[in-house]
C-alpha cells in the first residue's frame, strides 16, 4: 500500500525558471495591482505583510514606465461588509469605506486606470474584470504585482492563466507572509498556469506593437 506524501518541515523548492528579460507589447498588456490597500500593507492595517512595503517602490517604477508606454493599468481592490464569512477565516479587514479599504497613497490610482473591487481572493470571482481586460482593452498580457503572493495574487494569477492571459510576475512586485509562500506562488505560476517569472519589475519593456 502506497503511502500519502507528508512534507518535513525542510522541504526542496522546485527551480524555478526566471526569465532575464521580457518585452511585452503596451497595447496588448496591461499592469494588474492586487490589493495594495492600507490593511495590507501599512503600520496599524489588520493583516499587514510584512515586506509589502518593500514592494511599493518596485511597483512605483513599473507603473510609472506602464504609464509611460500608455499600458492599461487596474487595481483590484479587496472589499468587505458587515457579517462577511471571510471574517470567519481572517481578522476583520478591508472594510468598505474604512481607511484600512483604501489603497495606499504611494499607489493611488490615476485617472484613466480601473478599481475593481472583489469579495475573495480572486480578482476576477464575480467581478467584471474579464469584461473590461478582454472585450475592452483586449488585453493578452498581464503583469501581476502586489499582495498577498499565495493568496489574492496567486488565485488572480491562477484566474487569468486558466482563460489563457500570458501572465507575468516580476519577483520583487509580490509579497507573501513567508519564504515558502512566496516560492509556491513564483513556482505555481511559472509551472502551473504557463506563466513567466522575472527577478524584477526592471527586467519587463514595455514595447510599441509591430505596424
Amino acid at each position: 500500500m502506497s503511502v500519502p506524501f507528508i512534507p518535513n518541515k525542510t522541504v526542496e523548492v522546485p527551480e524555478i525558471p526566471y526569465q532575464e528579460r521580457m518585452e511585452l507589447p503596451a497595447a496588448e498588456t496591461a499592469v494588474i495591482v492586487v490589493d495594495m490597500q492600507n490593511d495590507f500593507v501599512k503600520e496599524g492595517g489588520t493583516l499587514v505583510v510584512p515586506t509589502a512595503m518593500e514592494t511599493v517602490p518596485n511597483i512605483q517604477r513599473l507603473l510609472e514606465r506602464a504609464r509611460a508606454a500608455h499600458v492599461r493599468i487596474a487595481y483590484t481592490q479587496d472589499t468587505h461588509f458587515q457579517g462577511d464569512l471571510e471574517w470567519t477565516i481572517w481578522p476583520q479587514h478591508c472594510e468598505r469605506g474604512t481607511w484600512g479599504w483604501e489603497i495606499i497613497s504611494e499607489l493611488a490610482p490615476e485617472t484613466g486606470d480601473l478599481v475593481c473591487e472583489k469579495a475573495r481572493y480572486d480578482g476576477f470571482y464575480g467581478t467584471w474584470l474579464e469584461h473590461y481586460l478582454s472585450h475592452v482593452w483586449q488585453v493578452k498580457q498581464l503583469v501581476i504585482v502586489g499582495t498577498v503572493s499565495s493568496i489574492c495574487v496567486l488565485h488572480t494569477a491562477a484566474s487569468a492563466g486558466l482563460r489563457w492571459f500570458k501572465v507575468v510576475v516580476p519577483a520583487d512586485g509580490v509579497s507573501a507572509l513567508t519564504e515558502f509562500d512566496q516560492a509556491l506562488t513564483l513556482r505555481q505560476v511559472s509551472w502551473l498556469y504557463a506563466g513567466h517569472v522575472t527577478r524584477s519589475v526592471d527586467d519587463i519593456t514595455f514595447v510599441e506593437s509591430p505596424a
